[in-house]
């Protein structure tokens, strides 16, 4: 949870009240309202998000691009998504204090599948960017 002291969410962001158990976990995840072209959404690194290294674990930011990502498809195509497929690049670093922002798009759909791009970021660097495929559940939203 959210500490008193900790600084607020950048601007636009809003405290997501959609999470799963996991993302209760390891949240909390913050989003930013009314993108009309994919989703976005940020974190603020903590000590539980770290590797021993003291640096930002890399299965927290493949989570991170992941929901992200099922969120974007989700959203345009208002069918819940499952992964079947994520590829990850990690390109930087990240340690706890600072935000952790991402955002992610879906670049094409068929009647079952769904492809999606991601990435995320920590002030002016690069942290990692994804690819995912998704199968479309048949529920709609």
């Amino acid at each position: 949870m959210a500490e008193v002291d900790d600084p607020p969410p950048p601007e636009g962001f809003k405290l997501s009240r959609r999470n799963s158990p996991l993302s209760q976990h390891l949240g909390p995840l913050y989003y930013r309202p009314g993108l009309e072209t994919g989703a976005e959404q940020a974190f603020l690194a903590a000590e539980h998000h770290t590797n021993q290294l003291g640096i930002v674990h890399g299965g927290m930011l493949s989570f991170f691009l992941d929901g992200l990502m099922v969120t974007a498809v989700a959203e345009k195509l208002q069918r819940p998504p499952a992964t079947i497929h994520l590829s990850m690049d990690f390109l930087s670093v990240a340690k706890p204090g600072l935000w952790v922002l991402g955002e992610a798009r879906m670049t094409h759909s068929t009647e079952s599948l769904a492809y999606a791009e991601a990435r995320a970021w920590s002030g002016e660097r690069d942290l990692a960017r994804a690819t995912a495929v998704f199968k479309l559940t048949r529920r709609h939203l």
